[in-house]
């Protein structure tokens, strides 16, 4: 009973700054998720709002439980993390079921409870890859380091890929690109590969545009499509963002529609529950309180309120950095630079994606989407956050 309380009095070190961006986003992304599924006062509202509450409370004890979990012995368990992860990441592979012609989920049997196995390899990856590049007898500086990390980012991104979800796969790389940095790898080899990787979109972005512009014969776009990691959905989302008036009531709608309510929001919004693009359901609900979410809090409290949003997510990404900042062990340091890296790749991505700067990639916005895998994996990411800070040797000096 004593060791219990031991642990519980450790919450009171927790970084209370941190908390603040956390629970605002929580708290408004579920008044926002009862937003998108509004239609009028006569007509029920969907219950995903309560089901978000739900994985919130889910998410808040996992929270929880990793800040008092000592982070040394989650990195010593990172081989483990890992390989449960390719394991469900291959078993959805083989049993999840397609839906809208992908396979990202696992069902438990008997219900229609499901779990999104890419979003815990994320965070997997990012354990593993603080564990490799912290250990003392591993020199960073070897080109050996860098390949082995590379490759064990590179496996489960390309199960990610094979599902297919795209959204998900192109996050797995750049925190562990940033992890690497900070660790200390050459910059010849991170910078190599960002650069072979911005070639390698461009090479892709390319091969579709250029026929389109050349207006090739439909033989000629075959064969060069047939050669692309694409799917057609996939290239036609790209399409659709290089040409935006190309089917709009088709690829091209749900990104008008979200561009439609962020413009229509103007200064200050139009009010809660009245944002016609959203209650009206030009925004479609099947994606509204996903992916989709900010463009119903631009619509409905405008500028401002999207800034707000931004500053939130400023403020959380400022503190991480400041936990990885003030703790001096490099183990500490990494998890934390990789889970605020994640984070602001989901952030840049989504937004990106709503304001029509990149394509429609199916990436939920961190806190505030409706989803229970993600926002289990975020609060225990946020959570590790914690286990850093409260075992700095700053906290108990203190």
């Amino acid at each position: 009973m004593s060791g219990l309380l031991h642990h519980l009095r450790r919450l009171r070190r927790m970084h209370l700054l941190l908390l603040v961006p956390v629970l605002a986003c929580l708290a408004l992304g579920v008044v926002f998720i009862y937003s998108a599924c509004f239609i009028s006062e006569d007509q029920p509202v969907k219950t995903l709002y309560q089901k978000q509450m739900l994985w919130i409370a889910v998410g808040a004890v996992l929270h929880t439980l990793a800040a008092l979990y000592d982070y040394h012995r989650l990195g010593r368990r990172g081989w483990l993390l890992y390989a449960a992860s390719i394991l469900l990441l291959a078993l959805v592979l083989v049993f999840g079921p397609r839906i809208y012609g992908a396979r990202r989920w696992l069902f438990v049997p008997g219900t229609r409870t499901g779990v999104q196995p890419s979003e815990f390899a994320k965070l997997a990856t990012i354990v593993l890859a603080a564990r490799l590049l912290s250990r003392p007898d591993v020199d960073v500086t070897r080109f050996r380091t860098f390949a082995w990390v590379l490759g064990l980012t590179a496996f489960p991104l390309l199960l990610v890929m094979k599902q297919p979800d795209l959204g998900t796969a192109i996050v797995f790389m750049p925190p562990v690109l940033l992890m690497m940095y900070v660790a200390g790898v050459p910059g010849r080899y991170v910078g190599g590969l960002v650069a072979a990787g911005l070639l390698a979109v461009s090479s892709i972005v390319a091969a579709i545009a250029v026929p389109e512009m050349l207006n090739l014969d439909d033989a000629t776009r075959g064969r060069i499509e047939r050669v692309l990691p694409l799917t057609d959905y996939q290239r036609e989302r790209i399409m659709v963002l290089l040409w935006p008036d190309r089917d709009p009531l088709g690829a091209g709608w749900n990104k008008n529609q979200s561009l439609i309510a962020i413009g229509s929001g103007g200064l200050r919004g139009k009010g809660y529950l009245r944002g016609t693009q959203n209650i009206l359901g030009f925004l479609p609900r099947s994606v509204a309180p996903t992916d989709f979410v900010y463009s119903v809090i631009a619509e409905e409290t405008g500028f401002v309120g999207s800034a707000a949003i931004l500053l939130l997510f400023g403020l959380l990404s400022a503190f991480g950095l400041h936990i990885a900042v003030s703790t001096p062990d490099r183990l500490g340091r990494l998890l934390c630079v990789g889970i605020v890296a994640m984070i602001v790749c989901h952030v840049w991505v989504n937004i990106a994606m709503t304001v029509g700067l990149v394509p429609v990639v199916g990436l939920p916005l961190p806190l505030l989407s409706y989803g229970g895998s993600f926002m289990m994996t975020v609060l225990g990411a946020l959570g590790i956050l914690q286990s850093v800070y409260i075992r700095s040797p700053q906290r108990f000096a203190g």
